[in-house]
């Protein structure tokens, strides 16, 4: 069953009005979306988004019996697009981003996204679009892919992992994670405490399979002009390359324009477009017994100004 991570935390950093607009750009299986409409009265909306087709059908059946909530089956660096076209931008009270995958996507086996459990390497978050990690790994070079272990999985072997990858493709595909796992497992001399050997290059290749880090730098970008001023954009981050990127962007929109110190400009944060809401915020014990998946969280707020 899957649980929403930091659950009233990012409602409460949205804060949620009865009246208000929202936008859940990632809707998962809902988790979040059900919670932020529980606090909506009946002239508030909310507008889900997510490219993964079974989020899609979840949408679907919470659209039927509730008209203050809409959906559309996309990326979500289509955000502008989406909500210019329902006349939404600039007028949003919350805009929230759940990155990464989610429990049903890492425990159903035909996705591809454990190796848990043996299944097609699939991993796309939109299984109908672009190619799939098998297909990736069938086609790219030694150098493309420890470079893609190396910046997206931070995997310290990536060499070797390449080169076993390479050599056994060579002997036959490789089209499921059981094997891509071992392939990993053996290359790999060292284990960190804790994790399987293969998480990082796990990681890795979902996240090049997916562009999972242009998405999130292009629909940052979008996301601010869309909100009315004194609206909220909370984003959740799993790991520390998705976090990074929201951390530097939201300082740069909190910090404004750099200037000359000796222009005669009085004020703070020329040109800033968000104000930071507090700091970071981490699941506690209790929900970390609860749902271990959430350990790597980390929740960011900024109100536009």
């Amino acid at each position: 069953m899957h649980q929403s991570v930091l659950l009233n935390e990012a409602l409460d950093a949205l804060r949620v009005g009865p009246e208000g607009r929202y936008v859940d750009a990632t809707f998962g299986r809902g988790g979040h979306a059900r919670a932020i409409l529980a606090r909506l009265g009946s002239k508030g909306c909310l507008l889900a988004l997510d490219r993964d087709p079974a989020a899609a059908a979840a949408a679907a059946e919470l659209a039927v019996n509730d008209s203050r909530f809409s959906f559309e089956a996309t990326a979500f660096s289509a955000l502008a697009d989406v909500v210019r076209s329902r006349d939404l931008a600039g007028r949003l009270d919350g805009i929230l981003f759940d990155l990464g995958v989610s429990s049903p996507q890492l425990d159903d086996p035909q996705r591809g996204f454990s190796f848990l459990r043996d299944g097609p390497l699939d991993m796309r978050m939109d299984p109908t679009q672009d190619e799939s990690a098998a297909e990736w790994l069938a086609r790219a070079d030694e150098a493309e892919i420890g470079g893609v272990l190396r910046d997206l999985g931070e995997e310290r072997f990536h060499r070797r992992v390449a080169r076993a990858i390479v050599g056994a493709r060579a002997q036959a595909p490789i089209t499921a994670t059981g094997r891509l796992a071992s392939i990993v497992a053996e290359a790999v001399p060292t284990r960190e405490r804790g994790k399987h050997p293969a998480t990082r290059t796990f990681q890795a290749i979902r996240i090049h399979v997916n562009r999972e880090l242009e998405e999130l730098q292009s629909a940052l970008a979008q996301a601010v002009d869309l909100l009315a001023h004194g609206g909220r954009l909370v984003v959740i981050s799993f790991h520390s390359l998705e976090d990074r990127i929201v951390k530097r962007f939201l300082r740069s929109c909190a910090r404004g324009a750099d200037l000359p110190p000796d222009l005669p400009i009085t004020g703070a944060h020329h040109g800033a477009t968000l104000r930071l809401v507090g700091k970071a915020v981490h699941p506690g014990a209790e929900e970390l017994d609860a749902n271990p998946r959430a350990r790597s969280a980390v929740l960011r707020a900024a109100e536009r100004l």
